[in-house]
């Protein structure tokens, strides 16, 4: 990922520093248990470990000539820690070495995403909370449809993330397996245990049967698991995008004093943060199909999945970082005009009092076919004059011999709509 669209704590995850750290961590540990089996010499991974040096320069050199990233990294540490390191990698397959790495990796990608999560939990909580009851029109097909508040709209956001927390843990743990098990996963040359001490001193789980490698559909699972949190952004995004318009401004991307929004139009303040996020989104998404396709490898191994996931795994993990942070910017951030709300909510003249008026004549004997037709007749009327819909209603003979005025009128009542949100954010937020 672009340096523009990354973070270093996440970045740094990916160097090849802690790449090859990783790596040698792995051999240390496979090592040591060795020394406690009495595979190989005692003393070997305190000798290996006080000599041992990363030089990913080194490495690379090597590599351009081996044309083997495994061998080089060994062949390194050879040169640096003399015949010790002739018990390293003993057993061994090289997908033992980049699998686990691999997923150590996704782990703390992940971990570091969680807390982005949790970040952007808190700024949506604390937005649905303070606006609680700030009344907004909601929309249905992009038109008008009843009034709700801005507090409920942030809230469907925050239990979406709340999801997303929940999935992401599971993708966690689903990646979080180590494979020490040799060619072709039987563990001829090498002891069970063996693994299982590098899982234990690595924090994962043991791979229940590998191969040689670890099963790529756990890896789909966390990538689609990305694609899914990236779709959640572009949700709350697009939202923002369509409720900053000019003829809407209900809410607006906090403006800078110094930010410029057009090259040549310097009124413009355009909501730039919501369409980066839309387009990182489709770019973290990109990788859910790579991924899904990984999963069918011939046989016990190919190296067909190779190329995609040195190029997914940072860049999907960097780029959702990224997009979460900068979302929960914009949250924070966000400029909401309450009496632009109020505004358009009243830019239909009433009509969205529709469905109480349909509700009460039925009540009133009318059928539900007929009350639908006296409605709509009326709301009709007010959308193509530009009409009160109120005074539609109480000058329609039809209704007001079956309802008082003073009845009609009652029902035009904003609080109508918000008299159960108290239900929904205590059955949203109360503590699990």
């Amino acid at each position: 990922m672009i340096e523009r669209y990354s973070r270093k704590e996440l970045k740094d995850i990916w160097e090849d520093y802690n790449k090859y750290s990783i790596w040698l961590d792995i051999e240390l540990a496979a090592a040591e248990s060795m020394e406690k089996l009495k595979i190989i010499p005692k003393g070997v991974v305190k000798k290996v470990k006080s000599k041992a040096k990363i030089n990913v320069k080194r490495i690379l050199d090597i590599e351009s000539k081996v044309k083997h990233d495994v061998i080089a990294f060994l062949t390194s540490i050879t040169e640096k820690t003399g015949k010790e390191a002739r018990y390293l990698h003993k057993g061994m397959t090289s997908s033992d070495v980049l699998d686990t790495c691999f997923n150590l990796q996704l782990k703390q990608s992940g971990n570091i995403l969680l807390k982005d999560i949790d970040e952007l939990l808190k700024s949506l909580k604390k937005q649905a909370i303070k606006h609680k009851f700030t009344l907004c029109i909601g929309r249905s097909h992009g038109i008008h449809a009843e009034p709700i508040t801005f507090g409920l709209k942030m809230l469907t956001f925050y239990q979406e993330f709340l999801r997303n927390r929940k999935r992401l843990e599971n993708s966690i743990k689903e990646i979080s397996t180590c494979a020490i098990s040799g060619a072709v996963g039987t563990f001829a040359n090498i002891d069970p245990r063996i693994e299982k001490y590098v899982a234990k001193k690595l924090k994962l789980q043991i791979e229940p049967v590998s191969t040689q490698i670890i099963p790529r559909d756990r890896h789909a699972q966390f990538f689609s698991t990305l694609g899914i949190i990236a779709s959640s952004i572009e949700r709350l995004a697009v939202e923002i995008r369509h409720l900053q318009r000019t003829e809407v401004l209900e809410v607006e991307e906090f403006f800078g004093k110094k930010q410029k929004g057009s090259s040549a139009m310097p009124h413009k303040k355009n909501p730039i943060l919501s369409e980066n996020l839309t387009g990182l989104a489709r770019l973290i998404r990109s990788s859910v199909v790579p991924a899904l396709e990984n999963v069918a490898l011939w046989h016990e191994r190919d190296i067909s999945h190779s190329a995609v996931e040195r190029n997914i795994g940072p860049d999907s993990t960097t780029a959702l970082d990224f997009a979460l942070c900068r979302l929960n910017n914009v949250i924070k951030n966000l400029n909401i005009y309450p009496k632009n709300m109020i505004k358009n909510l009243n830019i239909t003249n009433g009509i969205i009092f529709s469905q109480r008026i349909l509700l009460e004549l039925t009540n009133f004997g009318f059928t539900r076919e007929e009350s639908y037709k006296i409605v709509q007749k009326n709301a009709m009327k007010s959308w193509n004059e530009n009409s009160s819909f109120y005074k539609n209603i109480v000058t329609d003979k039809k209704i007001t011999n079956k309802i008082p005025v003073n009845k009609l009128k009652k029902l035009f009542n904003f609080s109508y709509h918000t008299k159960k949100i108290n239900i929904i954010f205590r059955r949203s937020l109360k503590k699990k």
